[in-house]
């Protein structure tokens, strides 16, 4: 086995580990490159289907093509989707930039709050997730299976230990727990895998004529594109493999404080 073979099986078995404990599972589907390759390795770990639903949650500012690229990929993969959307908050103008809202505030209003309506309506109790690592310092410090409170509130203190890929899935009836299958991956190693499955990617990931690209996706306001002239997933591999810059540099929110992350993420985010 290759070190893209062993990613691969160790997210297989997360994956069929969660659908096993959880009675109520779901995934959340953000359209970016990780989330879709975890919604890849889904397909394989369950034969081609996906036996649980995707949740979306709609902020109304993603890109068009983003939608157009969920909407596709949901016909032909014949995907059972749910798509959350603070409609109140919309009609309220509690947004950025349109309303008086901070980036933080519109983050907290147009994505946890959703994605929290959701989860309650749905009684979702496994909620399967793509974050990895690498990509910000407060995920290095979530587990494979990581409770959340009832208001989803993520206490980092109060982590279960895993040790020797022994997971602890048994918790309190009522705990919502957050499944992360790509913890183990790198940037550089989801694009290796999206170049050898050769998985399809928004065009936004790959330079334009002014030489740009997104190398993160989120809402057009709060969300910029990098200088590259990597056109290929193997220009983007290359790429990588001498950048210095931050992943989620262009993710301007983050940028509020030095642990505007962690903050949201303690509060329910993503």
């Amino acid at each position: 086995m290759d070190h893209l073979d062993q990613l691969e099986s160790q997210s297989v078995y997360i994956l069929r580990e969660a659908f096993n404990k959880f009675n109520r599972p779901a995934m959340l589907w953000s359209i970016g490159k990780d989330s879709t390759v975890l919604l890849w390795l889904a397909r394989k770990a369950f034969f081609g289907q996906v036996p649980f639903p995707l949740v979306h949650v709609d902020t109304t500012y993603k890109i068009p093509s983003m939608i157009e690229y969920r909407d596709q990929l949901c016909r032909e993969w014949k995907l059972q989707l749910i798509v959350g959307k603070n409609e109140a908050a919309l009609a309220a103008g509690r947004t950025y930039p349109k309303g008086q809202a901070t980036r933080v505030e519109c983050c907290g209003t147009l994505k946890k709050d959703a994605l929290k309506a959701v989860l309650d309506q749905h009684h979702f109790n496994g909620v399967i997730v793509g974050g990895r690592r690498d990509e910000a310092s407060t995920r290095a410090k979530e587990r494979y299976f990581s409770p959340r409170d009832q208001p989803m509130e993520w206490n980092v203190a109060d982590q279960p230990p895993e040790l020797w890929d022994q997971f602890k899935t048994d918790f309190e009836p009522g705990t919502q727990v957050r499944v992360h299958p790509l913890l183990h991956w790198t940037e550089l190693s989801i694009w290796e895998y999206i170049e050898r499955e050769k998985i399809p990617v928004i065009p936004l990931y790959f330079a334009n004529e002014r030489g740009e690209r997104y190398r993160s996706l989120d809402c057009y306001p709060c969300t910029f594109p990098i200088k590259s002239n990597a056109r290929s997933v193997p220009e983007i591999i290359a790429e990588l493999r001498h950048s210095r810059t931050a992943e989620r540099a262009g993710r301007t929110p983050d940028q509020e404080s030095e642990d505007a992350f962690e903050k949201r993420r303690r509060d329910g985010y993503l």
